[in-house]
């Protein structure tokens, strides 16, 4: 009789462990969340954005290009923060660190999560100037479709679960179903494959100037590098676009393949997202002392891991799993 408890014992620990597995994977996911959260608000305490310039220099100029009723949105919402920029700026600052550790706090997650929904929406208008896609400045390379919208994307996908389901193919499938974060990844790499080989985009020197643009304020290691890139890009702006655009298009149709090249292509995605962290954003500008957020890369990249294949179908008790509340 011993050895039976023994053996039922272990048994349910084993399985206890198994249907914790996937539920913790999401966890790291939403703690990695919390921390980039967590340096954009440690990012708006750097003194530059405590001076008008910040609301004159940076957010006006998302204005440019838009449509009128967004500019002039815009441009109401830079003169306001210009003339309030202590204390605009403080609350921007404490909000990003409030949205950060109440997502890293379990019984705070969800609230923190739909907070982080209204203010990515609210900064992505008035910030971000939509992310340039209307204005034709968009570029994958730079933050299209706007950084600061992938944050809603991830606290979608991310969002925990009340009721017990079976496992998802991969865990940004466990909130809102495979179907749903199967399109949702389509139309994001998808919307990012079109916007490669827009406006600016396919010009012979567009990709060479973005780089080299970036190049100001950097380290010297950072701006050789970019100046390095740049002279690669010359001329090169039109092939390295459409070359993106397939890319892109292969990441947004692979979600739909089978096991192992599923997997392809979300490395794919993660690699595609550090390239352009390192070689296109410059890890954000925060060598730079005036950089808001790390940009899109990194968020790119959780996204990315966010679909990583989960093993599925073999009807061990690994395959439930269990979700409650602010799992």
């Amino acid at each position: 009789m011993n050895d039976v408890a023994v053996t039922v014992s272990a048994n349910r620990s084993t399985a206890t462990r198994e249907q914790r597995e996937p539920r913790d994977i999401r966890r790291a996911l939403q703690l990695v969340l919390a921390t980039v959260w967590l340096v954009d608000g440690l990012l708006q305490f750097q003194p530059f954005m405590f001076t008008r310039a910040f609301g004159s220099q940076m957010l006006a100029a998302t204005a440019q290009g838009n449509p009128s009723a967004v500019a002039h949105s815009i441009t109401w919402a830079d003169l306001v923060i210009g003339h309030h920029s202590v204390v605009a700026d403080a609350v921007f600052a404490v909000v990003q660190v409030l949205i950060g550790f109440g997502i890293a706090w379990r019984p705070t997650i969800k609230p923190a999560l739909a907070l982080s929904i209204a203010w990515s929406c609210g900064v992505w208008w008035f910030g971000e100037g939509l992310g340039g896609l209307f204005s034709g400045t968009a570029n994958p390379v730079n933050g299209a479709p706007g950084a600061v919208l992938l944050y809603a994307v991830l606290a979608v996908l991310l969002w925990p679960a009340d009721r017990t389901t079976a496992t998802s193919p991969f865990v940004a499938a466990r909130a809102v179903g495979a179907s749903v974060a199967r399109g949702l990844w389509l139309m994001l790499w998808g919307l990012l494959g079109c916007v490669a080989v827009l406006g600016a985009n396919r010009s012979p020197q567009g990709l060479r100037q973005l780089v080299t643009q970036m190049a100001s304020g950097q380290p010297r290691w950072l701006a050789g590098l970019d100046h390095h890139v740049a002279n690669l890009l010359a001329h090169r702006g039109l092939g390295v676009s459409v070359g993106l655009a397939v890319l892109l298009g292969v990441i947004a149709v692979g979600v739909f393949l089978p096991g192992r090249l599923a997997r392809v292509t979300v490395v794919l995605a993660l690699v595609l997202g550090a390239g352009i962290w390192v070689l296109g954003e410059n890890f954000g500008g925060i060598f730079t002392g005036s950089g808001t957020d790390p940009n899109s890369g990194p968020l790119l990249m959780l996204i990315a891991a966010a679909y990583w294949p989960s093993r599925v179908g073999s009807g061990r008790p690994a395959d439930r799993e269990l979700d409650v509340v602010g799992a």
